[in-house]
């Protein structure tokens, strides 16, 4: 299996691969809104809806058997931990846009979720290869509490801008915000300008 080592990526936003104030933790963390949702494999779906040229319904084998990529990345969460060297594995959300043929229109993109989570990014900030939708963590199945069967990866951006349990990407034409932008957090979500509140 190849692994792609995209950790330099920093050098883009700072000097240093640890954002300011953050620290460094082995462990994974579990931070989420609320409790962690129930899914169906039979039955859960994945959509690609909005400012599209095809709209994309998908069953859970049918994104599996889509082009799939690992990484190595690190994790930043807005709570000031940053785990480095996460292998990721996925599918490019670049990968998903070509798909569905992305309107010229759009410029941004809301993530929603299982629980009723929404988070919102930039499209020209999706558009990286670093941006994936991942289901396996370091060579194992997402956990449950860490986003599984399905969770975005933004290792630009703050974790919560990566959506857990994600279900669904909607490409828009006007920016809007998600559930924690809402609720004062950054809509910019730079780790290295530690933009974590509004």
């Amino acid at each position: 299996m190849t692994v792609d080592d995209v950790t330099d990526l920093y050098r883009e936003f700072g000097d240093d691969r640890v954002p300011p104030g953050q620290r460094e933790t082995s462990k994974f963390p579990v931070l989420s809104k609320g409790d962690t949702p129930n899914w169906d494999p039979e039955t859960w779906e994945f959509t690609v809806t909005g400012a599209v040229e095809d709209e994309l319904t998908l069953s859970y084998d049918e994104f599996r058997d889509l082009e799939t990529v690992t990484q190595r990345q690190d994790f930043h969460c807005v709570t000031g931990w940053s785990k480095l060297d996460c292998e990721f594995t996925g599918v490019p959300f670049t990968h998903l846009a070509d798909l569905a043929g992305v309107d010229p229109d759009a410029v941004h993109v809301m993530f929603h979720a299982l629980d009723g989570y929404t988070t919102n990014l930039p499209l020209a900030d999706c558009m990286r290869d670093e941006v994936l939708f991942t289901w396996a963590f370091d060579g194992e199945d997402l956990a449950p509490e860490h986003g599984g069967p399905l969770r975005v990866v933004t290792p630009h951006r703050y974790a919560y801008k990566g959506a857990k349990w994600v279900d669904g990407v909607e490409f828009l034409t006007e920016p809007e915000r998600g559930y924690w932008e809402k609720r004062g957090y950054s809509n910019t979500a730079d780790p290295w300008a530690e933009d974590r509140y509004s």
